[in-house]
């Protein structure tokens, strides 16, 4: 297993900056996610962590030892991608070997250790069969168990689950999370899905615009944004955020008038809420507006009300429903409000 550590990493190719001043401390058997939009740095971070990528400046160490100018065969992690990477004209047994045969491991082992790793992916049925003939969701396993069936002490994954659909991204991600606490192997997930961040991390490592924007666990970040750009990247839907005033105490914008806690002065300020904070109520409430549009989902409704210029965004009841335009009241849990300055858009405590 492996601990991995950058510290003051930067990525560029002339005046592009790639990658900006990463420091990372990535624990012995963590799963640590690298969340963002496309474009952010997250697969330049984790191709310089494989090998793929020289850092024009910074240190990458893999349980000490620098890994600066270290060929990538020569690290040993194991990487599964987007796309399959899976040899057409051989049997899904003979890709899975394949690494073991470039490493000479001995033939009766080679047997063993594949029918090992095909077992805990669910592929033991398909050893003689081809890609072609698999699944989407039976590839990505075979992806998967060629990278188990070396034993490295680092799994690098880049956006391995993007090419399937909704419900085989569920059950895979059920199975990585389940491998990942099985193995105990060091584990750098990239995604733009926060879904996926969410529900498989350890830690999330945020990133926009080449650089960190805040490290935590999903809980942390969803509790405590940093900034605005984490606040309204996180959740679904992600927060409301409402451009207003805070004058003597009160934040208020066109339909929506609300206690400011504990902010001071008068300022431009920017208010986040997310959509389960806000509940449809007749009185004591904060924002006025209209409905604007209405998505029942099954087990809840999203609502979305128009208030001077914003929509914001309401998790009501499964049973709600309203004609498009007609006047509605909201209240916010005042204990789950955030303020953001408008320009830097740090968060305001």
């Amino acid at each position: 297993m492996a601990r991995i550590e950058l510290e003051g990493v930067e990525k560029r190719w002339g005046a592009v900056v790639g990658v900006r001043d990463i420091d990372l401390d990535i624990a012995d058997q963590e799963l640590v996610v690298f969340l963002g939009p496309s474009g952010c740095g997250k697969t330049t971070t984790m191709r310089m962590i494989a090998g793929l990528e020289e850092p024009t400046e910074g240190e990458i160490r893999m349980d000490g030892e620098l890994m600066n100018g270290v060929d990538a065969r020569d690290r040993d992690v194991a990487m599964v991608f987007q796309g399959y990477a899976l040899y057409p004209n051989m049997t899904i047994f003979e890709n899975i070997r394949f690494p073991l045969r470039m490493r000479g491991v001995p033939k009766a082992e080679q047997t063993r250790l594949v029918h090992q790793a095909a077992g805990m992916v669910e592929l033991g049925e398909h050893l003689d069969r081809k890609p072609g003939v698999l699944s989407g969701g039976q590839r990505q396993r075979a992806a998967l168990a060629r990278a188990i069936v070396r034993n490295p002490s680092c799994f690098l994954m880049d956006e391995p689950l993007s090419n399937l659909d909704a419900k085989l991204r569920q059950a895979m991600r059920v199975q990585i999370k389940h491998l990942q606490r099985e193995l105990k192997t060091t584990t750098v997930y990239v995604t733009h899905d926060q879904i996926e961040a969410m529900t498989l991390a350890d830690r999330i490592v945020i990133m926009e615009r080449g650089a960190i924007q805040q490290i935590g666990t999903p809980d942390e970040i969803y509790a405590n944004p940093s900034n605005a750009f984490v606040a309204g990247f996180i959740g679904s839907p992600p927060m409301n955020l409402i451009e207003g005033r805070v004058s003597d105490g009160m934040f208020t914008a066109p339909g929506i008038a609300v206690a400011a806690n504990g902010i001071e002065g008068d300022r431009d300020l920017t208010l986040g809420v997310r959509p389960e904070d806000c509940h449809i109520g007749p009185s004591d409430t904060h924002l006025d507006g209209a409905v604007f549009a209405i998505e029942p989902t099954g087990d809840l409704t999203y609502l979305t009300i128009k208030a001077g210029e914003d929509l914001v965004e309401v998790k009501a009841d499964r049973g709600y429903r309203a004609d498009l335009d007609a006047p509605e009241h909201v209240a916010f849990n005042l204990d789950r409000l955030y303020f953001f300055d408008p320009e830097s858009g740090i968060r305001v405590r």
